[in-house]
């Protein structure tokens, strides 16, 4: 119960929690991860799929243990995912044999998938963030986007 002047009710909500950056965030990135997963499924790619795919291309020769780092996952998760990417023909290991760091790249099959990825993601952007989603989830891409580029949103 709350007291609201001199009269206390029973059937009152209680005032909702105060505004939390980090709760707020994580609930827009559950809602993108669910979207893009949908989204990515008939490519056979799941968004941590994709990531790995992405920091390959983006940085050729790297390392499993760079791959971790970037992604934020262990190494061995980067081993099994790599293992099943090389199973498919996405990527290859120009240098795997016991005791040497691993340089692994795309092969052409893998920088289609990832073409074609890039698509998708484009239009799961344009459909949450993009001209006609919601006002408060284009203002939030609009931010996210200005921040990583380094510039203020007006």
């Amino acid at each position: 119960m709350r007291e609201t002047g001199a009269v206390t009710t029973e059937n009152e909500r209680p005032a909702p929690p105060p505004a939390s950056a980090s709760i707020l965030v994580l609930t827009v990135a559950h809602r993108v991860e669910a979207e893009l997963g949908a989204a990515l499924a008939p490519l056979q790619l799941t968004v941590a799929k994709l990531a790995v795919l992405g920091h390959i291309a983006s940085l050729p020769g790297a390392s499993f243990s760079d791959l971790a780092r970037m992604g934020a996952i262990s190494v061995q998760s980067v081993h099994s995912a790599i293992k099943g990417m090389v199973a498919a023909g996405l990527v290859r290991d120009r240098t795997a044999r016991a005791g040497s760091a691993s340089t692994i790249e795309l092969t052409p099959k893998g920088r289609r998938l990832l073409m074609a990825a890039e698509k998708v993601v484009a239009e799961v952007d344009e459909a949450m963030f993009g001209a006609a989603a919601d006002p408060v989830l284009r203002q939030i891409g609009d931010t996210v986007v200005a921040a990583f580029l380094g510039r203020t949103v007006s």
